[in-house]
């Protein structure tokens, strides 16, 4: 995951609107155009890293608009940049298009909704320190939950492109169907041939469903799919290694069941993360002390927010 690329690593900069795509739900996929040094830097943006969206300024969708249990918490003022990590990054001549993957959730991301191409947006980043990909590694299998889907995506991409002979497998869990945050809907010739998800698919990238409820694919948790799926796998452990984003109890499962099977595993964790870059110490993450039973806290924001499975002190 190299890139050659000249410019700035980081910095703050405006970006172009030219996609607000509402997928299903609460769910949209923006799209962000950078030019110049911002187009330079987000170059360089590897899958996991973050950026810090300003949206302020940016006013509310119509009343009738706002789901009805957002509506009395749509008023609160936003007062702090919201981070958000990629679901793709790709160039264009000399821009460069970042595409996020959100849920209008509350206030910040409400208003993210009423964003049109052609607008500003004050970006900061890209932040932190994304997913690595050992090159003795010859298979991936990523796993998601609810939204840890975004960055996921922009791994396989990033790893189907670099690493052509690389097996790479993507397991996305969710509670329901309705719960899945992908553009297409799934069906049972696709799930039956292994390519049950098109954002996964159309980077030649297989992949297997999981909801709670059985409403599309396996039923149940996508950490037991994905353990009945490794028991069935030949796979050699030391030639394979897990990505995994997600709600923290499904990050602790994955880091469990890495540890069991000795494969190297990487996890993206999530705070609030009011500046991004460290100075705030608002997003503290538990660590352990290779070698001791002592605990240390590391930054999401600028020591992750991906880390070693190993080394997060999960308190669940």
């Amino acid at each position: 995951m190299t890139n050659e690329s000249s410019g700035p690593d980081k910095g703050m900069f405006d970006a172009a609107v030219f996609a607000n795509k509402h997928i299903k739900g609460k769910f949209y996929r923006l799209g962000l155009e950078f030019y110049g040094d911002g187009a330079a830097a987000f170059a360089k943006a590897r899958p996991g890293q973050f950026a810090e969206l300003d949206l302020a300024g940016i006013p509310l969708p119509p009343t009738d608009a706002i789901a009805e249990d957002l509506r009395d918490a749509s008023e609160r003022k936003i007062l702090l940049r919201r981070p958000f990590s990629f679901c793709d990054v790709s160039s264009r001549k000399d821009k460069i298009r970042v595409e996020i993957l959100y849920c209008a959730l509350g206030p910040a991301t409400l208003r993210m909704t009423s964003l049109s191409p052609g607008k500003s947006v004050s970006v900061i980043g890209p932040l932190g320190n994304g997913f690595q990909s050992p090159a003795d590694k010859k298979t991936a299998l990523l796993v998601s939950g609810g939204m840890g889907a975004g960055p996921l995506i922009h791994l396989a991409k990033t790893l189907a492109a670099d690493y052509p002979k690389m097996g790479i497998i993507a397991f996305a869990g969710a509670k329901s169907k309705t719960e899945l945050p992908f553009e297409r809907p799934t069906d049972e010739i696709s799930q039956q041939l292994g390519f049950a998800l098109h954002e996964f698919a159309r980077v030649g990238v297989e992949s297997q469903l999981a909801t709670d409820d059985g409403s599309a694919g396996y039923e149940g948790f996508v950490t037991d799919c994905f353990t009945k799926w490794l028991g069935r796998s030949s796979l050699a452990v030391k030639d394979t290694i897990i990505y995994s984003c997600g709600p923290e109890v499904m990050l602790a499962r994955m880091a469990k069941i890495a540890e069991d099977k000795k494969i190297d595993c990487q996890i993206s964790m999530e705070r609030m993360m009011a500046c991004g870059f460290g100075l705030c110490q608002s997003c503290a993450v538990k660590c352990k002390v290779n070698g001791s039973s002592e605990t240390i806290y590391k930054l999401c924001c600028k020591d992750g927010p991906v880390f070693d499975s190993r080394e997060v002190a999960f308190e669940l």
